[in-house]
């Protein structure tokens, strides 16, 4: 009985509170929309620049900036058709304010237009036809707030401490690299000492959870570079996000190795594989690697830090990938192996290992066959 109130309240709720900022800047920008229609429109109830203006403040500039035009383009379209069919039908019948919506999603749908002024559009048609009648001005007063809200919100956003969420992707790219060298970690144990099949089961299940950290960390960048459009502070703090960008790069295609190599080690291990000079040797490299691939981290944390990042928006440390201590200050991977003559019946594992051994450096070095 528990357990589906519990599911209900969890889709009411999200695993995060949204910042404290945000709600005293959506808090002042919907108190400044309204005196400002007060004192412009002369409204005593400017309902409708209170509601554009708590629409209008989201997580980003950029995206504040789109829901403000969506919304003040819904506004316009739904007021423009409903004077259009007032004109042709009047206004004072049931049927006339369904023809309306009806009408109103139509156009919405043929225009392409995004959900927000989809649904704008049959709002604001309505509320012109059926208010409208008993308010004289209301269709221009409604088209006046909502712009109104709408400027004073994005203002808002971009003067008062514009959201550079750089933190996030900083801690996403992090986590994935940290995780990505314990995935080479764990290969390189394989490949050292004989391993059960359980456990390599569950190696193969932390690589393959190493996409879900890519998708995560993907999703980061693009949210980091959307905070930066149209944001004042976006020159110097550039820099810090194409940096986990660029990291992002290798990481990405380091996971697509890390699987299959991984893969490929669980579907034809045999314990004696440990007993193979290259097989030590490839285990050594990947120890090498899984270094390589922390010290990437700990370089771009060095370039943050030599930009001055300001307090909170990237935490030192945080993501527990600040090895300071444990990196070396030179990478740790050599000249791919060479292998004479492979053995007679590991060959094709050895020669699969090899060949993601030789494309793995080729990512973290940063060089080319």
């Amino acid at each position: 009985m528990l357990r589906p109130v519990s599911a209900l309240v969890s889709r009411l709720r999200q695993p995060s509170r949204v910042p404290l900022l945000q709600v005293g800047k959506t808090s002042l920008a919907v108190v400044a929309a309204w005196v400002a229609s007060v004192l412009l429109v002369h409204q005593s109830l400017p309902i409708f620049a209170a509601i554009a203006a708590l629409l209008v403040v989201q997580p980003s500039i950029n995206q504040s900036f789109g829901r403000g035009l969506e919304r003040s383009a819904g506004v316009v379209m739904g007021v423009a058709l409903a004077y259009v069919i007032a004109a042709l039908l009047g206004h004072a019948h049931t049927w006339i304010v369904l023809i309306a919506v009806i009408l109103a999603l139509l156009i919405a749908w043929a225009a392409k237009l995004t959900p927000t002024s989809t649904t704008q559009v049959p709002i604001s048609a309505m509320l012109v036809l059926s208010v409208g009648l008993v308010t004289p001005g209301y269709a221009f007063d409604r088209i006046v707030e909502t712009v109104i809200g709408a400027i004073i919100a994005l203002l808002v956003n971009a003067l008062i401490a514009p959201p550079v969420l750089l933190g996030p992707v900083h801690l996403a790219v992090g986590r994935l690299a940290r995780d990505s060298a314990s995935a080479l970690d764990d290969l390189a144990a394989a490949l050292s000492s004989p391993t059960s099949g359980p456990e390599l089961d569950a190696m193969l299940t932390r690589a393959r959870a190493l996409r879900g950290l890519q998708a995560k960390a993907a999703a980061a960048v693009k949210a980091g570079e959307e905070s930066l459009t149209l944001n004042p502070r976006a020159s110097r703090q550039r820099r810090i996000l194409e940096a986990d960008r660029r990291l992002l790069g290798p990481l990405s295609n380091l996971v697509h190795r890390i699987v299959a190599m991984t893969r490929t080690l669980r579907d034809n291990y045999d314990p004696e594989l440990v007993g193979e000079p290259v097989v030590r040797d490839i285990a050594d490299q990947l120890q090498r690697a899984a270094h390589d691939v922390r010290l990437l981290v700990h370089d771009t944390e060095e370039a943050a830090a030599a930009d001055e990042v300001p307090a909170g928006e990237v935490p030192p440390g945080a993501d527990g990938v600040r090895h300071g201590a444990r990196v070396r200050d030179e990478p740790a991977l050599t000249a791919p192996l060479e292998v004479v003559r492979p053995d007679p019946e590991h060959w094709i594992l050895i020669g699969s290992l090899l060949e993601d051994l030789r494309r793995m450096r080729e990512e973290i070095v940063g060089e080319s066959a």
